[in-house]
């Protein structure tokens, strides 16, 4: 499913909180990664005169020297000849976006939260406008303060998978399938349900409400027990379901965070630009605050 795996890294210990995971997801998938350095020289251009054009472009050699060799080091790490090293020069988020568009079976995997040196730029804003503008399926981990070592190999044990019903959501599941028997992962199918939190101001009785509640859960696992039938038929074999009442994007989160070593996995809408992505302010807000890796694959 993945011919790659694409990691954009800018020389911070904070943007390589993403590296134990791409280093597990490499050795189960057996796929090389290539690791991605970009100097965003635009505004330092803006700001050069034209008679001093070669003191930027030393600057840009020297930058591209020292993350060339930051790279060369962080690819020691990984199995020999699995890992090469590419320098861009450009904003950020377009480079990223733009090598992955050559193969869309590349798996871009970035951490949020990371800068460093002169292409200083900020990954939170990079993941959201990679995650908005490609087309990859995306990989998104926090850095955390706790975080293993950039050299260390990541444990996944389970992947909760976001579902709202529709088609769009369930895109989602073959890359889940896949990487679960890869892996070896458990899987839990969660879907919410409710949303009546104002049905006492005298619109419903208490008895309506908790009618509608409960034929709402009935709807809920009908449909996620057929999932997990189709599933099961497909090979997997550890995989459950929750069915939930809230608020999703809470929901998914704190359900997330019962069980160590668990991956979110959410489909998005097959629009890009400034549209909302089709779970809404929901797979926004769950990439945003997951403490777990979340991984986000665009609908067709």
């Amino acid at each position: 499913m993945y011919s790659k795996i694409l990691v954009p890294l800018d020389g911070s210990k904070t943007a390589e909180s993403v590296l134990p995971l791409a280093r597990s997801f490499a050795r189960a998938l057996q796929i090389p990664v290539e690791l991605l350095g970009v100097i965003d020289i635009v505004e330092v251009a803006y700001q050069v005169a034209r008679d001093r054009v070669a003191i930027l472009t030393s600057l840009v050699n020297d930058a591209t020297g020292r993350l060339t060799e930051y790279l060369e080091g962080i690819a020691q790490n990984f199995p020999t000849g699995t890992a090469r090293c590419t320098i861009k020069t450009g904003s950020a988020a377009e480079a990223i976006i733009n090598s992955g568009a050559t193969d869309k079976q590349t798996l871009i995997a970035l951490a949020t939260h990371g800068r460093s040196g002169l292409n200083r730029w900020l990954l939170g804003s990079v993941a959201e406008k990679v995650l908005r503008g490609g087309s990859n399926p995306t990989l998104v981990v926090r850095a955390r303060d706790d975080k293993h070592p950039s050299w260390a190999m990541a444990t996944l044990k389970r992947i909760i998978v976001a579902l709202d019903g529709s088609e769009l959501s369930e895109g989602i599941l073959p890359y889940v399938k896949d990487l679960a028997k890869q892996l070896d992962l458990e899987v839990t199918l969660i879907r919410l349900y409710g949303g009546l939190s104002a049905a006492g101001d005298g619109f419903y009785s208490p008895h309506q409400v908790d009618a509608l509640t409960a034929r709402l859960r009935e709807e809920t696992v009908a449909y996620l027990e057929s999932k997990i039938e189709e599933m099961k038929r497909q090979g997997l074999n550890k995989i459950s379901f929750a069915a939930k009442e809230g608020l999703e994007a809470d929901e998914i989160l704190a359900f997330a965070r019962e069980t160590p070593d668990t991956m979110i996995a959410m489909c998005t809408h097959g629009r890009s630009g400034v549209q909302r992505w089709a779970l809404g302010s929901i797979t926004e807000r769950v990439v945003r605050h997951s403490d777990n890796p979340v991984l986000v694959v665009r609908g067709s």
